[in-house]
């Protein structure tokens, strides 16, 4: 490293060739040990740690220090005792015997440990963020998410996209979430709205003549939190492209997704290249489109046996239009003990199941509650149609519509974490495809589009002609739309875009919106459809939800720099706070 007043070596810079020479360090108080007259310094730099060792002469000066307090070490490298070399510790085979010490800053009694892992009060810990970040376990995290960013610009600049920043204060969208909105004192009553997403504008840009873009954008949705994503930020890989169709997106972004996990983790990728799977066909093997392919489970419908049985609880459920699938537990007969479908009832009951029944097949025999309903020529059926074994069980689960594929891809894989079949040391990816452009608003009853309305239909504008105006029949239209999974986390969704502006208007006149209603909510992008747009496509994965994945991190807070808790407060900066009266006045807003 380049040379200072400060230090002209980090600590992993030192080794055994340094040995004699004079150095310059500087870093944090990490830990003190004194030992009859020496006292030894861990002293802690953005590299890694170094060991300093101090005779009887710096004793007072010493005594002022407390642990994360600044120093900066001139000394000489010796090597150390054989006894006293610590493998864990690129300079585990030297210290610095230490000739002047310069205390550059003190720190006060730290609000928690640093130097040694321990359960923390998360508000706490997010309050002191920057004394947080000084830990080692996070602090590798945020150094591996910058690397992993570097790698995906180098990447993506190595396919010829360009990276283009696309405006934080925009226009609220009437689509998606809500929009953080943001007051403007020379437009009074107006307002600005962050960007959920660069969508419009990205398209805009193809649409302008550029062939390849890319983004790390950052997006705002005032939302709660989830699991994976933190509550009104989070970043994605931006991306659009021109003159493309599907299989274009894929065959560009697999190979990056490919390569950045193979370069960032030991993990086997699970099939490469990645399966495609259709929407319908993830419902109906795994009644979620975000499976985790490293559970071998596949469902089925059975919902014909069963309406020809004599269960009478299932008949009359399916009558009122539910439907039953079968959910095998391969080997759950030699695994788990005799309660073992209790407690998978139990857990179904958890996610408002009505009841979860089953059968086990025992020495070549069916037995379980179930068997009495059902005639031999059924059990043989249901044996064959889910490959059942000896020693196998199957689970039935019998309710309507979305109630279905959310409890029975829950008890999937509660199955699957139960009987120990998921590869923890696995990617499993895949691409699916083939959504439905609207879809049924279960509370209100109106045909809305299902993801946003720029995407493509799988259909021509004179077929489209032929439906009329809130048809159902417009819910088996397709889209070009799909997504990217990976151990059951969805890591980005995208589409081939509508370019035709006939096309564009009709799809929102067919469920109720008139042209003016389009040019109103959507006037950037009606109007540059007008003018020569391409045909063009895009993706964006979630950079935060990748790198969770890359290190196996369940809690999204640990790998980002600077979160907000679950309640979307930053207890670092103290936001959101309140505002002036007189700053209120400037944006003419009264608060009531």
């Amino acid at each position: 490293m380049n040379s200072n007043k400060y230090r002209n070596h980090l600590s992993n810079e030192i080794s055994l060739k340094n040995i004699g020479k004079k150095v310059k360090v500087a870093g944090w108080v990490f830990r003190i040990r004194e030992h009859s007259n020496l006292t030894f310094i861990d002293l802690k730099d953005n590299m890694g740690i170094v060991q300093i060792l101090f005779d009887d002469s710096f004793k007072i000066k010493l005594k002022k220090l407390k642990l994360e307090s600044v120093i900066l070490v001139e000394g000489e490298v010796i090597k150390r005792d054989q006894t006293h070399i610590n493998k864990n510790l690129e300079s585990g085979e030297i210290e610095i015997k230490a000739i002047e010490l310069t205390i550059e800053s003190l720190s006060l009694n730290l609000p928690f440990n640093i130097n040694i892992e321990q359960k923390i009060p998360e508000d706490l810990r997010l309050k002191n963020r920057f004394l947080d970040l000084r830990r080692e376990k996070i602090h590798e995290k945020i150094i591996l998410r910058s690397q992993i960013v570097s790698q995906i610009r180098k990447m993506m600049e190595k396919e010829g996209f360009i990276e283009i920043q696309t405006p934080i204060l925009t226009s609220a969208s009437p689509e998606g979430a809500k929009d953080f909105l943001v007051a403007s004192s020379l437009h009074p009553g107006k307002f600005y709205a962050l960007p959920q997403a660069p969508q419009q504008f990205k398209q805009l840009l193809m649409m302008s003549r550029f062939d390849k873009y890319f983004q790390i954008a950052p997006c705002f949705r005032d939302e709660a939190s989830r699991a994976d994503r933190s509550p009104g930020e989070f970043y994605q890989l931006d991306i659009e492209m021109s003159f493309v169709e599907q299989e274009d997106v894929f065959n560009v972004l697999e190979p990056i997704i490919y390569d950045l996990f193979k370069k960032f983790s030991t993990k086997k990728i699970h099939t490469y290249p990645f399966p495609r799977i259709t929407y319908d066909q993830a419902l109906e093997k795994y009644a979620t489109d975000k499976p985790d392919l490293r559970n071998p489970i596949i469902l089925s419908d059975v919902t014909n046996i069963f309406e020809k049985s004599s269960f009478e609880l299932f008949k009359k459920q399916i009558f009122l239009g539910s439907k039953v699938k079968a959910i095998p537990a391969p080997k759950a007969v030699i695994k788990k003990s005799r309660k073992f479908p209790i407690y998978m009832e139990e857990f179904a009951k958890t996610e408002s199941a009505s009841g979860l029944g089953y059968i086990q097949i025992s020495d070549g025999e069916f037995k379980g509650p179930l068997c009495k309903f059902l005639s031999k020529e059924q059990l043989e059926s249901i044996k064959k149609q889910n490959n059942l074994l000896d020693g196998d069980m199957i689970f039935f689960l019998c309710e309507k519509g979305k109630k279905l594929f959310n409890i029975a891809s829950k008890v999937r894989n509660e199955i699957g974490k139960e009987l120990e079949l998921i590869k923890e040391d696995e990617f499993a990816f895949a691409w699916i495809t083939d959504f439905y452009l609207y879809e049924l608003n279960e509370e209100n009853g109106k045909i809305e589009f299902s993801h946003n309305p720029f995407s493509m239909p799988q259909i021509d504008i004179e077929t489209l002609s032929k439906y009329k105006k809130h048809d159902k029949k417009l819910l088996d239209i397709k889209a070009f739309q799909y997504d990217i999974v990976c151990n059951g986390i969805e890591l980005s969704s995208g589409a081939i875009r509508n370019h035709k502006i006939d096309l564009f208007y009709k799809l929102f006149n067919l469920i109720g919106y008139e042209n003016s209603h389009v040019d109103e909510n959507f006037p950037a992008l009606s109007n540059a459809l007008k003018y020569g747009p391409p045909p063009h496509g895009g993706i964006a994965p979630g950079i935060d939800r990748m790198i969770m994945l890359l290190t196996d991190e369940k809690n999204l807070r640990e790998i980002i720099a600077f979160p907000m808790n679950q309640n979307a407060e930053d207890m670092l900066m103290q936001a959101p706070n309140n505002a002036s009266k007189e700053r209120l006045k400037e944006l003419h807003l009264k608060i009531t």
